[in-house]
Parts: structure tokens; sequence; C-alpha cells
């Protein structure tokens, strides 16, 4: 976590990483810049850090909520998580390709040192711009990646930069910068009355189970209806006929059981 002054900080340290590592490549001396580019060409080798963009980082903006201990104590104040977008352009004389020069050596210093070393950051605190800066004492490093733009996103980003020629850039993105609120936030009211109900499946006012039917209504006390009566049958419509209910066969034991009940007839066959 740190202040407010992270952006600044982190724009301070990048220009002194760069401007640390470009021997033995360059033997001349050369000016690192914390700007945008110049609508006109310096006539020394320059080259300029230019942030031109802030957004909020994708996998930690939902993850600001406070947090706090058992006790209700506050750990942690909400934070912002953000990422850095830089523009660092070259400048130099074209003959000697010093431009170019200049741009290879902040590539290899960005890709062998991708995480902003502890020490410059203490260092580009020491401005007095930066005075108060605690971004040295975060346990979040800072970790420099390259960004890959295509031609028509080139030229909007330099279509942005009003009347600024064109010049050979790269742009990196530096990930993860939390910036800490300073207000603490109100603790939540603790709970004042607890109301637990346990009831089991098909007694009244229990919840139903997904996929069953809710049980049948049980019939009062004097109700003259039978639980297993079955209801009238509905009149038949006119003109249709209605159907004799089957009837089925009876079988051997039942047969002799009604034969030997059965009068013998008088002399008759």
């Amino acid at each position: 976590m740190s202040n407010a002054l992270a952006l600044a900080t982190v724009t301070q340290a990048l220009a002194l990483l760069i401007e640390s590592n470009l021997g033995p490549e360059m033997d001349i001396a050369v000016k690192v810049e914390t700007r945008k580019p110049p609508n006109e060409p310096p006539a020394e080798p320059t080259i300029t850090v230019f942030l031109y963009q802030v957004t909020p980082n994708a996998s930690m903006r939902g993850a600001d909520l406070p947090t706090r201990a058992p006790d209700g104590s506050l750990r942690r104040r909400p934070a912002a998580a953000l990422d850095l977008h830089y523009l660092i352009s070259a400048y130099g004389e074209e003959t000697e390709l010093v431009g170019q020069r200049l741009i290879g050596c902040v590539v290899r210093t960005l890709h062998e040192i991708p995480v902003l070393p502890r020490e410059l950051v203490e260092l580009a605190a020491e401005r007095p711009p930066l005075a108060g800066s605690d971004l040295a004492e975060s346990a979040q490093r800072v970790r420099f990646t390259p960004t890959v733009m295509d031609v028509d996103e080139t030229s909007k980003l330099w279509g942005m930069l009003h009347q600024t020629p064109y010049s050979l850039s790269v742009v990196y993105q530096a990930s993860l910068v939390l910036i800490e609120g300073r207000e603490e936030p109100v603790p939540a009211e603790p709970v004042r009355e607890r109301t637990v109900r346990v009831l089991p499946f098909g007694t009244p006012g229990a919840p139903v189970p997904p996929g069953t039917e809710p049980p049948a209504a049980v019939p009062a006390a004097g109700d003259t209806a039978g639980a297993d009566s079955a209801p009238p049958a509905a009149p038949a419509e006119p003109g249709t006929r209605r159907t004799p209910a089957k009837r089925t066969a009876p079988t051997g034991r039942a047969r002799k059981a009604a034969g030997a009940k059965a009068p013998k007839p008088d002399g008759k066959s």
C-alpha cells in the first residue's frame, strides 16, 4: 500500500532506472526527462518518459474492500489498484542512429530488470516534489511489461499529442500500484437478534424441496367426506355414449363355489 504520490514516484524511479543503465553501449551524455514528447526534437540525445494513461487493474479492482480483525479493529483500508502506461521515446542524431541505440538500451534494461528496485524508489522519493512518498515501504513491487501496439493504435496515441512529430518509441505497462485511502471506514453494526427456524420437509410452513409437489391438505375434524372417498362422476355430455365398466372373468375357485351353492333344476337338463 502507498499514498497518492505513488504514481509520480514510479515515473521518477523509472527514469532513474533507465539513466543508470545506458552504458556501456552509450558513451555520450544522455538526458532522461519525465515529460511528454516535445513539439521540437531536442538537439542533444534525450529520452522522454511519459505517463500517458492510468487504468484500473482488472484482477484486483474488486479486492478493495476494507479488512477487519475478529475483534472489529481495522487491518486494511480500501485501496485503488492501478496500472500505469508509459510512452518512452528517444531523440538524437539520426545519421548516427542515436535514437535507435537509446531505444535498444531501454529495452535491454527493462527486460533485464523488469521489477523496479527498492533502492531506486527510495532515491526517487528524496526529490523535493516527492517528499512523503511511502512507495518503498509497500509490499507490492512494480513490474514493467512491454505492450504490443499495431499501426492503428500507435497512430491514435500520437494523434492525441497535438502537433508532436512522431519519434521512435516503446510502450510499457507498470503493474501493480496500490493507493490506500485515508479515511477509516465506519464499523459494521453488531447483530442484536438472531432468529433461526428448523422445519422438516412436509410440515406446514416448511419450504418445498425442488422438483416435488406440495403435500395434500389434511381434512378437518368432522368432515363427512372420507379421505379415500372418490368424487362423484361427472355427468356425460349430450350426444356422447358412456362406456360400460369392464368386468373381469371369475377364477376357477370362484366358479366352483358358485356351482355348489346354485340349486339343482328339477328334472331339467
